[in-house]
This record gives C-alpha cells, structure tokens and sequence, in this order.
C-alpha cells in the first residue's frame, strides 16, 4: 500500500514554488515508519536535500536542510542556508518564513538547530515534541510557552534542486521578502482619498516586455502564471487596442488599487505604432478601456468614446518606459526624440515617470542579499547609467526586472524583483500625489516636475 502524505496538493505546491519548483519525495511519515529517530535516519540520510514538516491541529511547521541529514553523533557542520517555515491549514499562501542560518546535528534522538551557541529549533521524534527559541516563534507566528506536541512528522527529499549554497540562500532570502513585499502591496492604500486606484502606463518600443510585465504581476498575485496580456514578438505591434488591465488577488478575490495599462508599441516612423498624439489624452484619462488605436490619426474631442471630463481618478498616475536592456546600444536618435518628446507631456501632466529594463539574464545574480539594490556588474551599471543619460531620467528612478516568458511554474526570484519594482512605482506616485493641488476631484493644474 503506497503511503501518502498528509500535505494537500495546493500546500504542497506552495512548498515546491518555495524552493524554486522542485519536486518532493515523501521518505518518512511516522505514523507509518515510526516516532524513533532510529527509524528517521534509516530512512533519511544520505537523500540530499530535504524539508521535514510537523503537523499540528490547525497548523504546519517545518524546516528545511540542504544537503544531507546529519550523522548521529557528529559535531556541528558549518552553519547552512537553511529555514523554518509555518502556516495555518489550507492557507500556504499565508506561509510564514524564518531563514536560519544554524549548525545542525542529531544527538539524544534529537534534530536539533544551533546558532551563535543557543538552540533555536529543535525535534524530539521519540516525545513527537517541538521546542523553539522565542525569537524564531515571533518570527513564525507561533506563540508558546513550552514545548509543542506534534501530530505526524513527515520528511521529504527535495528533487531538482540547485546544488548551491549561494543560490539556496537567496532563494530563502527572497521566500521571505516575496511574503514581505505581497503583504505590502494587498495592504497598499493610495495617499490620496480621491484615487482608489493607482494606473500604470506601459510605454516601449515592440518586443520590449510591455504587455509580459502585466502578466507577470497578474501571475505573482494569483500564485499561478497567467497571460492574459496578448503578447508578440513581430516587428509590428500585436497589442492594437488600448486596455486597463486590473490586478486581482488569488488569496482572497479581492481587485488590489492598481492597474496597469498596455498600449500600442511606441515606434521611430511617423504612422507605424502609438500616434503620440493620443498620448496627452491617454495621461488626462480621456481614453477608455479596449479604444482601438490607429497609427495615423489620434482620438479627438468629437470622437463617441472620448472621456470630455475625466476625474484625477481617471488619469494615469505613473508611466513606465519599458525598453530590453540587451537593445539600449541600439536605440536610434529618433526614437530618442520620441521618447523625449512623450517625456515632456508626462511631466507637463505631473505623472511619475520610472524606466523598467526587462529580458536580464540572470535575475539571481541582479539581487544582492538584501533584496533591495542591484548589484555592481559593471554591464548593470552601465546600461542604467546609459539610460540615465539618454533619456533625462534619474538613476533611482530606473528598474530591472525579469518577466515571466515561457516558464510553466512561478520563481520566487523572479516574484521578489517583480515585486519590488511595483512597490517603487507606488511609492513614487504617493510621493508626487501628495504634493497635488485637489479641486473636488477634478483635475488640476499640474506642476511641473524638476
């Protein structure tokens, strides 16, 4: 009779997109194997990698090991990449993340996971009991006195996985801030009571990643990967229409207060994509949702689906160029002069204004442990500063992130840089709407940004 694990299929895809889409084997369930640390390690070592779950009432803890288990009696390895975990049941999405950088060893029966000298996570199978330090409890959300009595002890190797340790710990660093950053952005409020939503304009040349970047950020918060935005690779633009693009959140349903909004690719020649004409009408919100575009003329006054009286509400708050960091050299003086020329209705407008560098290589190699900078190659670097300069467009305000393209499963790596780059953008925005003039919701007088 095969033996099964207690995890539901959504919690274990959440534990398998934690480390990177992996694959796990169930080697231990001791219910079945044994309460014996005995049994454990029969089982257990020498299997590489694994995650070792307990399971209580209403709750999961768990941690996880890279490498092998350790031999019983064996002094203390070197500190590893590892990390606890905790959730309620049937909610993984909710999975809080603890990155524990410990020695481990198993003595007396006992898992136990030392830091600076101090025992911060330790499993007794013989007593099916759990004790943790108070400052890895708050951490997890898990509040004790004493120790914990677990129901079942699963172990599970971890299949796929980069045998990595510098990799191991970003992927754990970046678990942990991807929850940081999702709890943020769903409690996210615009500073501005008039403006429920903050709108994202996505501006760039075809090809360039405007239409997977909405993707991306749909996909992140549904915990799933969706492409709901058309997306091309022709030479012509595939997106014809002008769409707002709402972001919905898998956890619980709810529409997040931003939207993102897809149009035509911008173009060097006269009549071949987005007429930059229908920009300043764009940015003032008198374009609606699905206005189908055309290169050679622009929406007007007279036309039926012109938006006459647009509310603050209805403007764009936030345009983003998107331009692909491998084609920076190649942009030609024309399409400069668009883009400068665009530039001038937006800060006319007083809209944000940000740069997005997609298709980077490596996103792991883009975040630094901190998850809050890039890092200092010297191909980053120049290409942000090549930018800077090409456009008149401050250094903190351009971004590098990688979209989702053909991948089948979500990367936390990926999620976390995504992630970010949403987050500045509101920030920026917040910034500029505080310093807005308000006329009951109308629009005002913008002024312009230096």
């Amino acid at each position: 009779m095969a033996v099964t694990t207690r995890l539901t299929w959504n919690e274990e895809k959440s534990l398998q997109k934690l480390l990177g889409n992996v694959s796990l084997r169930l080697l231990h369930k001791s219910s079945v194997h044994g309460h014996t640390s005995f049994s454990l390690l029969d089982r257990c070592q020498l299997q590489g990698s694994t995650i070792t779950i307990l399971y209580f009432y209403d709750k999961i803890i768990g941690v996880f090991i890279p490498g092998h288990y350790p031999a019983p009696g064996i002094e203390f390895r070197e500190p590893i990449p590892s990390f606890c975990f905790s959730f309620q049941r049937n909610k993984a999405t909710e999975m809080a993340i603890a990155v524990l950088e410990a020695e481990v060893k198993i003595a007396s029966g006992q898992l136990t996971f030392c830091s600076f000298d101090q025992e911060m996570f330790c499993i007794d199978s013989s007593k099916t009991k759990l004790s943790i330090h108070p400052s890895l409890s708050s951490e997890l959300g898990v509040h004790i006195s004493s120790d914990l009595t677990y129901l079942e002890n699963e172990v599970f190797r971890v299949e796929g996985i980069k045998d990595d340790t510098t990799y191991m710990r970003k992927v754990t660093r970046a678990s942990k801030q991807r929850n940081r950053l999702l709890a943020e952005l769903r409690a996210f409020k615009p500073k501005v009571d008039l403006i429920s939503e903050i709108c994202i304009l996505l501006l760039g040349p075809v090809g360039s990643g405007k239409s997977s970047f909405i993707n991306s950020v749909k996909s992140v918060f549904q915990g799933r990967l969706t492409r709901q935005a058309i997306v091309g690779s022709d030479d012509t633009s595939i997106t014809e229409q002008y769409r707002i693009y709402s972001v919905k959140d898998g956890k619980d349903g709810k529409y997040l207060p931003f939207m993102l909004c897809d149009s035509m690719g911008l173009h060097e020649e006269e009549g071949v994509g987005l007429c930059v004409d229908d920009i300043p009408h764009i940015l003032k919100g008198c374009v609606p949702d699905r206005y189908e575009f055309s290169p050679h003329k622009s929406i007007t006054p007279d036309h039926p689906v012109f938006i006459a009286s647009p509310s603050l509400k209805d403007k764009i708050h936030c345009v983003a160029y998107v331009l692909d960091i491998n084609s920076i050299s190649s942009i030609t003086s024309k399409e400069v002069a668009k883009f400068k020329e665009v530039q001038k209705e937006v800060l006319n407008c007083g809209t944000a204004l940000v740069v997005l560098l997609t298709k980077i290589d490596k996103c792991s190699e883009i975040l630094q442990d901190n998850f809050l900078n890039m890092n200092n190659s010297m191909t980053s670097q120049n290409q942000i500063i090549k930018v800077s300069k090409m456009l008149d467009i401050p250094i903190y305000n351009i971004f590098m992130v990688e979209n989702y393209a053909s991948e089948l499963e979500l990367d936390p790596l990926k999620d976390t840089l995504i992630l970010f780059v949403l987050r500045q953008m509101l920030r920026i925005v917040d910034d500029i709407l505080e310093d807005l003039p308000l006329e009951t919701g109308n629009l005002a007088p913008f002024p312009l940004l230096s």
